[in-house]
């Protein structure tokens, strides 16, 4: 079994290595190999498209992209989803001595928001489009997370939009630099999640980074497994449920997996629907062992 996930240390890649020794371990399925896709959702639709990887890691905002083909993608795929696998906050940072107050204030700012065709800089137009700051409002910097990172702390672009934590690159950043992690005004957050429904509240903890003084709410992106509708619907259900069933062992290999299991509950309170994002399904594998779990 061939799993697609995304650059070598990335979140994707280590949370991938993580379902590998879980899936091992309870022996599921043997051996699973672990794929580096350096342009990761973007790449996985590609290769699920093609049969070069049976499930790939994909963030939930690319599945409308994918299913209707439209750019990045060269025609529709026909992707079915297989288990959520965190939800993580997307969030800008600037210096703590900029005049950023509120990513409001981001119009006519310098924003790194990573390569250009990856998911990140999606999310930069999806966040600042909901409140109307369109992509002539700002000036995006597309250069991978490491050249945007030194970039602010040069001074050479104004903000950085961030992946979910931990990441080690915003580690090393919060270590050697005086951050900020940019709020929301009143409403503006609920805005955004509104008006893009791949996003939910996500709370980041104060102390989690030390550029995190307070507890603040950012949008959430649900991040998922998913397969092509072609995938064995028993291969799906056996997956599936022991995704379910580890979720906790999966928490213990990897803190990216934190608020799986709850997370599990939350789609589950929206019934089949709410494991369904963009008009893709659930893979009828997963289905059959979501029913027998009694999410669905």
């Amino acid at each position: 079994m061939r799993i697609g996930t995304a650059e070598g240390n990335s979140t994707f890649f280590s949370q991938g290595l993580a379902l590998k020794a879980m899936l091992e371990k309870f022996d599921v399925l043997r051996p699973v190999e672990i794929l580096e896709s350096p342009i990761a959702s973007t790449q996985n639709v590609d290769r699920l498209k093609t049969g070069d990887i049976d499930f790939g890691f994909l963030a939930a905002n690319w599945l409308g992209h994918a299913k209707e083909g439209f750019p990045p993608f060269d025609g529709p795929t026909d992707l079915r989803v297989v288990a959520p696998m965190n939800m993580g906050p997307m969030f800008f940072v600037a210096l703590s001595t900029s005049d950023i107050q509120s990513v409001r204030n981001l119009r006519g700012k310098r924003i790194a928001v990573g390569p250009k065709s990856g998911g990140v800089a999606q999310h930069a137009l999806l966040i600042l489009g909901a409140l109307d700051i369109g992509p002539n409002d700002f000036t995006p910097v597309y250069v991978d997370f490491h050249a945007g990172a030194n970039a602010l702390v040069a001074g050479e672009v104004d903000a950085q939009l961030q992946r979910p934590i931990p990441n080690r690159i915003m580690s090393e950043l919060d270590a050697r630099a005086d951050i900020q992690v940019i709020p929301y005004e009143p409403r503006d957050l609920e805005v955004v999640i509104e008006k893009s429904k791949v996003y939910r509240r996500a709370t980041m903890r104060s102390g989690a980074l030390k550029a995190l003084r307070r507890d603040l709410v950012q949008p959430g992106v649900v991040n998922l497994l998913v397969s092509h509708s072609r995938a064995n619907r028993e291969m799906v259900r056996n997956i599936a449920s022991t995704i379910f069933n580890g979720a906790e062992e999966l928490v213990r290999l990897n803190a990216l997996f934190a608020g799986l299991p709850e997370l599990f509950k939350s789609l589950a309170h929206d019934g089949l629907a709410g494991f369904e994002f963009e008009g893709v399904k659930l893979h009828e594998g997963a289905r059959l062992a979501y029913q027998e779990l009694g999410l669905i």
